[in-house]
């Protein structure tokens, strides 16, 4: 079948807020796919602080998308047609789809495109069921090790990552800190249990969180970077683990990565340990991850939410809305 697809490519290296001109809408007509290929149909697909920063000329985990390629993006879509024995027609499934409306694509081992099982609104599954709770559920968990009572801070905690950390880590039985912007995202964070929360948009963050912590922190789950970490290494504890998961503070649109706090020391005094991650390791055993989420999600014990924005036409606007702070938990777009 003659399939029309639109896609998004990269015209010109971004500065800052991305703007449409930065990028080229483009309709193809795909080609009949080939013996080992599988053409998806994308149904949603996931915005994270991470995808920006793929848009610059720097070294990363990933190389960055080049001139001309189609924007790079999780998402989840259908298999139309499968020419690859591993996936048949109506599978739901998981990959780098990319921005655009259909994925024609040889799957590779690291390509990391998964059959989902299709019980849980797609929404969902890319939301606490997907990469953004196996990244709260490892990091905390394994990295963090929490101990019943101890005082866990989160910034971005009424973000994607961050609103998962916050749960999880009151199901653990810690104290639990969260820094966020506005009055709603706020109150969101007080309602889903956590005990202190910091606006830092109307107050000062790096003046409250010393009254706020009297007793030090012993995890610091840290999704901004910046001058919070500073202020953050002055007060944690004996042991203390600070955990680097983003650094969306510097919008990821720098070319090389903002300057680190100058009080590292503390983490000599101390004992401490201060330690970046990555999610990709984490998938190849993230189905112990998911089954204990699915089970909090089911049982009511662990709430999420989704901003989901529509249309394909869409996508540079919806990237934005992660750095603007408009979004409200995870954020996602309907193809």
């Amino acid at each position: 079948m003659e399939i029309e697809n639109k896609k998004w490519v990269l015209k010109e290296r971004p500065q800052g807020l991305v703007k449409d001109s930065d990028f080229e809408l483009v309709t193809e007509t795909l080609s009949e796919i080939k013996k080992g290929e599988i053409l998806l149909e994308n149904m949603y697909l996931s915005f994270d602080p991470t995808q920006r920063g793929w848009l610059n000329d720097a070294p990363g985990y990933l190389p960055p998308v080049q001139i001309g390629e189609v924007v790079r993006s999780g998402g989840m879509g259908r298999v139309l047609e499968s020419k690859n024995s591993e996936y048949k027609v109506g599978d739901l499934t998981f990959g780098f789809v990319g921005w655009q409306t259909h994925c024609l694509t040889k799957p590779e081992a690291d390509d990391r495109f998964r059959v989902v099982p299709d019980l849980l609104p797609i929404p969902t599954m890319l939301n606490v069921m997907g990469t953004t709770g196996i990244t709260a559920y490892y990091g905390l968990i394994e990295l963090g090790d929490p101990k019943p009572g101890e005082i866990v801070l989160v910034s971005g905690a009424a973000g994607a990552t961050g609103s998962v950390v916050v749960q999880i880590a009151k199901l653990k039985g810690c104290h639990v800190i969260g820094i966020a912007g506005g009055k709603e995202k706020c109150e969101w964070l007080k309602e889903v249990g956590v005990d202190d929360v910091i606006d830092y948009k109307n107050s000062n963050v790096h003046e409250e969180l010393p009254k706020i912590a009297k007793n030090g922190i012993d995890i610091y789950f840290d999704n901004v970077g910046g001058e919070i970490l500073e202020t953050v290494l002055n007060i944690i504890n004996i042991n203390a683990r600070v955990l680097l998961c983003g650094g969306i503070s510097s919008g990821y649109d720098a070319t090389r990565p903002p300057d680190g706090p100058n009080n590292l020391f503390s983490l000599i005094i101390k004992r401490a340990t201060m330690q970046g991650f990555l999610v990709l390791d984490y998938l190849p055993r993230s189905q112990p991850a998911l089954e204990e989420i699915a089970t909090w999600v089911i049982e009511g014990k662990l709430q999420h939410r989704e901003d989901i924005q529509e249309g394909i036409e869409n996508c540079p606007q919806t990237l934005n809305r992660l750095f603007t702070g408009e979004n409200k938990g995870k954020q996602l777009l309907k193809i």
